[in-house]
């Protein structure tokens, strides 16, 4: 759900697409596993933890949705060409984000998923906090990990997969609290125990890079 408000907002039709039949595909299987468990398994009667948990709710659809159009709105400037221009700059910049992903010994579909959740392959993004270009670099990351030029894609995408290796070993290859550190920052993590933070934003963006 969060992939389908992902793809609408940066009107991707493949994305939207492969959001779709994996929705369909987890609701079939969600079925078949509840059939299959309470024909080996039947109740005799209902609880009300039972009723409580399988109550369907729209809000939690709802918020799944519009969480993941409003991180894309959020993080990326529609306005510019190259943020409608998506497809076009994925394939543009593919190469170099294989390269670097070879270099730094990342898994470049992270990467690239990194990229997607966090630019829309924009290389002149901006967000409102000061991050800049297709991995979305801060100042400070920028300057230490050689990146001049933020807007340059080639240094961006060097320097952002020189961060998420430095982040994947910090936190002994775990991709989601590695993901939560490159979005929250390293010291939001150490506060709630290494744990990914309690932020909205956080929490949202881990899914979305992780299910893509």
């Amino acid at each position: 759900i969060l992939g389908i408000g992902m793809a609408i907002a940066i009107n991707d039709i493949d994305t939207l697409k492969r959001s779709l039949i994996n929705l369909a595909t987890m609701i079939v299987l969600s079925l078949l596993t509840a059939f299959l468990f309470f024909w080996l398994f039947p109740l005799s009667e209902d609880t009300s933890e039972l009723l409580g948990r399988t109550a369907p709710d729209i809000r939690d659809v709802l918020i799944a949705f519009f969480g993941g159009l409003a991180l894309m709105v959020a993080r990326t400037k529609k306005g510019t060409v190259a943020y409608k221009d998506f497809t076009a700059n994925r394939k543009r910049h593919a190469p170099n984000i294989r390269e670097e992903s070879r270099r730094y010994r990342v898994d470049p579909a992270l990467v690239m998923a990194l990229i997607h959740t966090e630019s829309a392959y924009d290389q002149k993004a901006v967000s409102k906090a000061g991050a800049v270009g297709l991995m979305q670099l801060m100042p400070k990351t920028a300057q230490h990990y050689g990146v001049k030029d933020r807007t340059n894609a080639k240094q961006n995408i060097k320097g952002g997969t020189r961060y998420l290796r430095h982040l994947l070993e910090r936190y002994k290859f775990d991709i989601r609290l590695a993901l939560a550190a490159y979005n929250a920052g390293e010291t939001a993590v150490a506060k709630y125990g290494n744990k990914i933070p309690p932020y909205d934003e956080t929490q949202n963006y881990v899914k979305v890079v992780v299910s893509r």
